[in-house]
């Protein structure tokens, strides 16, 4: 089949891939001129599967509310146009229910583990190298936050996730590099988890997809989806910017489906069609900078991937070098950076690897992650006929996006997927 892949990230790379590898006849349109150009761009890197869960939790409209006046808050609103997202924020704070909570972890961390199985497959297959490390630790400042991480540890035992609780001593040995002057209680140790450069990864799969047939069609926008145009099928209308600030318009091409892999973009191409998705913009930072190399520490900066469990932000290391990434911000402007956001990473990227990193060569990165109130990401028919969607999976795009490629592929070929797909469709916002 002839099927047409909108979006490049790390999500339409991974569709691409798949839907090639399974004999379709694949184009991937994407209006920046790489693969990965935006929220697959900078992201943390972290790869925990126990650790993806919905942000629409019990108790977290209060914390978000107390947040607003901290310091050093993880989640922001981005000044008076956060207004825009009432509709939302009101959809996320009845998803926050025990009940809707529980069924929502279980569908993402269902489709993590699976992910995780795929990448690991395709990495072997392959022999992909994207400054992949093992181990995950999250960092627990206080005997407080110890305490309040004891959910979380049976929650990871009963999905049978591997997993111990170290002191601060047996986590220092873990990552030698961390601060001990920096008080630290306890962590959670993950070894089977890890880190890898998630842009670093969508380019070298898109060479295999491109192996495997797939066409990457580049500087391409998808202005129009026009269904049922050729006897069932899907056309496309585009826009092609052949230099900056010149466009041409394209002729129409028909396809017997289409995959919209668009994160937030995906909300008004699909508005013309009625299929108004409730996907928002909550936007992340991060800042990477060189691993400063000195003979007398070798251990200066982390082994692998760390969070900061108190202001919710991860520590990567990406080969030679280290990224501190974290924030939520609703509302707001891609290109507007948010001095506090920025302060929050510094502050804990130096709290625990003073002198790690040469900042003077430090570069800043905001992301517009695509987060439905849920939590979940959208993954199959959209009920047009030949239109499907692999969308809205948030901050957790490098850890589901395996698997739901993989489920795409599957549901889209009409052969059962690896696992259960009910909470991942459009039905359950309806």
């Amino acid at each position: 089949m002839r099927v047409a892949v909108i979006g490049a990230g790390i999500v339409g790379v991974t569709t691409a891939h798949e839907l090639a590898a399974d004999g379709h006849e694949v184009v991937v349109y994407e209006r920046h001129a790489a693969v990965a150009a935006e929220t697959s761009f900078a992201n943390a890197g972290v790869l925990a599967p126990g650790y993806v869960t919905p942000w629409a939790a019990p108790g977290m409209p209060a914390k978000v509310f107390r947040q607003m006046w901290q310091t050093h808050a993880a989640v922001r609103f981005g000044g008076w146009n956060a207004l825009a997202q009432a509709p939302w924020l009101w959809r996320w704070w009845r998803a926050c229910s025990r009940e809707v909570h529980v069924r929502n972890r279980g569908t993402m961390q269902a489709l993590a583990r699976y992910s995780q199985q795929r990448q690991r497959a395709l990495s072997a297959e392959l022999s992909l190298d994207y400054e992949q490390a093992q181990g995950y630790l999250v960092l627990l400042r206080t005997a407080h936050e110890a305490a309040l991480a004891e959910p979380g540890l049976k929650l990871l035992t009963e999905l049978g996730v591997t997993h111990r609780l170290v002191d601060a001593a047996q986590a220092r040995r873990i990552e030698p590099g961390l601060n001990a002057q920096t008080a630290l209680q306890a962590a959670i140790h993950l070894p089977h988890d890890g880190v890898g450069n998630c842009r670093q990864f969508a380019h070298l799969l898109k060479v295999h997809a491109q192996r495997a047939g797939a066409d990457f069609r580049f500087d391409h926008c998808v202005r129009r989806i026009v269904p049922g145009a050729t006897g069932g099928g899907i056309t496309l209308d585009f826009v092609r910017e052949r230099h900056k600030g010149d466009t041409e318009v394209e002729p129409p091409r028909p396809f017997g489906a289409v995959v919209v892999c668009a994160g937030v973009d995906a909300v008004h191409l699909l508005a013309p069609l009625k299929l108004r998705l409730p996907i928002a913009p909550v936007y992340g930072y991060s800042v990477t900078a060189p691993l400063r190399q000195l003979e007398a520490h070798p251990d200066l900066g982390p082994r692998s991937a760390l969070m900061d469990e108190r202001y919710k932000v991860a520590i990567s290391r990406l080969g030679q070098r280290i990224r501190v990434a974290g924030s939520a911000e609703i509302g707001g402007d891609i290109g507007k950076h948010s001095p506090a956001a920025l302060r929050t990473l510094y502050r804990v990227l130096d709290d625990w690897f003073p002198g790690a990193a040469v900042l003077a060569q430090a570069q800043a990165w905001k992301g517009a992650r695509p987060m439905l109130p849920d939590g979940p990401p959208l993954v199959g028919a959209s009920g047009v006929p030949g239109l499907w969607l692999n969308a809205g999976h948030g901050s957790s795009g490098w850890a589901l996006a395996c698997g739901s490629a993989r489920v795409l592929a599957d549901q889209l070929a009409a052969r059962p997927p690896a696992i259960d797909t009910s909470g991942l469709a459009l039905a359950r916002l309806r």
